[in-house]
């Protein structure tokens, strides 16, 4: 067998490069979340591990790595309305819709995600709530997107929908990694992603992704499901029970 040639070794070495990268193996504590008529919110563990090539763990001389997890929920349209007081009165005004917003969105870092990369990165990856991609409706003004945006972002964030936790993910030994996000009563239901970011030196190096499926469960499942497969039968049962109710009541009334 021929010895490789130097420019051919030169060749070679950036795919030597990028199989030495580390890689993630990452997990999560619940793949499915029921929620019933008493469910007050979940804890949901996010945990895994750093492999280093040749199964090593990373030495002194090595740079350290930080992780940043993400938890995402289904996009939806959002409309945002801007109230401002006119004659006294609050009333709404400017208004701008959302196509693809995520219902639910929390990121969890082992430090400040600002700190670990750059605007452009971040923006790539949308890793932090300054950098949600939201795709307004209409071409507004540069300026109106970014209020509206920033209005969209602080109200879901006082729904507990967007969530922004740093220096909550803890790594052990360089190695193994877990973080806790809080996921609350009002969640939406659907398809979620976990995903977790590896970083080091301000570069992406790893990316994993685990699905989350979040539900009703009981009978909030089947009115739910009654509400979308058989939408007239579910229509003219409410409007009878509406009817049915609101007669007794008016007996009852009269019976006084």
């Amino acid at each position: 067998m021929r010895p490789l040639k130097p420019f051919a070794v030169l060749a070679l070495a950036p795919l030597l490069v990028g199989a030495a990268k580390p890689t993630l193996v990452p997990d999560v504590s619940q793949r499915t979340i029921d929620i019933a008529y008493s469910f007050t919110g979940a804890e949901l563990l996010l945990f895994g591990a750093i492999l280093y090539p040749g199964g090593r763990t990373p030495g002194p001389d090595d740079k350290p790595a930080d992780i940043i997890v993400v938890v995402r929920g289904p996009v939806q349209s959002v409309t945002v309305r801007e109230k401002r007081k006119i004659a006294g009165i609050w009333m709404n005004a400017d208004s701008l819709r959302y196509r693809s917003a995520p219902s639910y969105y929390a990121v969890a870092s082992s430090r400040p995600v600002d700190q670990l990369l750059d605007d452009r990165t971040r923006a790539i990856y949308e890793l932090g709530l300054d950098s949600l991609q939201l795709s307004p409706a209409s071409t507004a003004p540069i300026d109106e997107q970014n209020r509206f945006a920033a209005g969209l972002v602080s109200l879901k964030a006082k729904q507990g929908l967007y969530v922004d936790v740093p220096h909550a993910v803890e790594i052990a030994d360089g190695v193994l990694y877990r973080a806790r996000i809080q996921i609350p009563a009002r969640v939406p239901v659907g398809r979620f992603t976990a995903e977790t970011f590896l970083v080091r030196d301000g570069r992406v190096l790893a990316v994993a992704t685990r699905t989350i499926h979040i539900r009703k469960s009981g009978f909030e499942r089947f009115v739910a499901a009654s509400a979308e497969d058989r939408s007239i039968p579910y229509g003219l049962t409410v409007i009878a029970m509406a009817v049915g109710l609101g007669w007794t009541a008016g007996w009852v009334a009269r019976r006084r």
